[in-house]
């Protein structure tokens, strides 16, 4: 008898101390139950039936956990943000599209950048960050030129699907001695899909301007001289990207 008193006094202690919560998504739904798991990439809940259900960490906005029991001490009711850590990401560009001096030439151009920095400020999922680049230009002269830059790829929403604007600037080094490089910049404006706290891809379309100065000689009175030739070179196109 007194070991069945025993054990329906543990029960119900556990059951008293038992807390719940409300899960808030993006989308403004609101579900109680007792959350059973979590980690970084999901949140697993029981409701008050038994009911489980399960959500993308990325489709939380927050947690809202009840007071604690009345035995310990007194409590408003405790708000768990929901945060991802804030490590090093890696976002890597693949671009390709067209190459135009206004005016004078067109022709193609390709991109490659790596770049390095945040991918959370805050409890957003924003990337800002900095590195190098080589860009490719064909043209009916061939420029190539390696960009360093500082770059930030914001999302409109904070939400799994969502468009993304970005903006690049920095400086382009040239790759030949028959041109000088300059001012460098770039605009994005696309589509991007998280796919977990840590890995998003994203396609974008994008301008990106460079400044050059070619080499041009001239002949007087039988002597060379060589003077520099500004040139504004514009490439719009498309861009794949990938967050790690």
């Amino acid at each position: 008898m007194k070991k069945r008193i025993y054990l329906l006094l543990v029960v119900a202690l556990v059951v008293l101390s038992a807390r719940a919560e409300t899960i808030v998504l993006h989308t403004g739904a609101r579900v109680q139950g007792t959350i059973i798991f979590q980690n970084e990439e999901v949140v697993i809940l029981r409701d008050a039936d038994g009911a489980r259900f399960q959500y993308p960490r990325t489709d939380v906005r927050e947690i809202i956990a009840d007071a604690k029991p009345k035995e310990e001490e007194k409590q408003e009711q405790q708000v768990e943000q929901i945060s991802t850590p804030k490590k090093a990401s890696i976002l890597l560009e693949l671009g390709g599209g067209g190459a135009v001096i206004p005016g004078d030439q067109t022709g193609g151009a390709f991109s490659v950048d790596l770049l390095v920095g945040s991918h959370h400020i805050g409890d957003r999922h924003i990337f800002i960050g900095g590195g190098l680049g080589y860009h490719g230009l064909f043209l009916n002269d061939k420029f190539n030129f390696l960009p360093v830059q500082v770059a930030l790829r914001l999302p409109v929403l904070e939400q799994k699907h969502a468009p993304v604007v970005g903006v690049s600037l920095g400086y382009g080094i040239a790759l030949s001695s028959s041109y000088l490089g300059g001012l460098y910049a770039g605009l994005d404006f696309g589509y991007r899909y998280q796919i977990n706290p840590k890995t998003a891809v994203a396609v974008t379309f994008n301008v990106q301007f460079q400044q050059a100065k070619v080499s041009v000689t001239e002949v007087l009175d039988d002597n060379e001289f060589t003077n520099y030739s500004g040139r504004n070179l514009v490439m719009p196109g498309v861009k794949c990207a990938l967050y790690f």
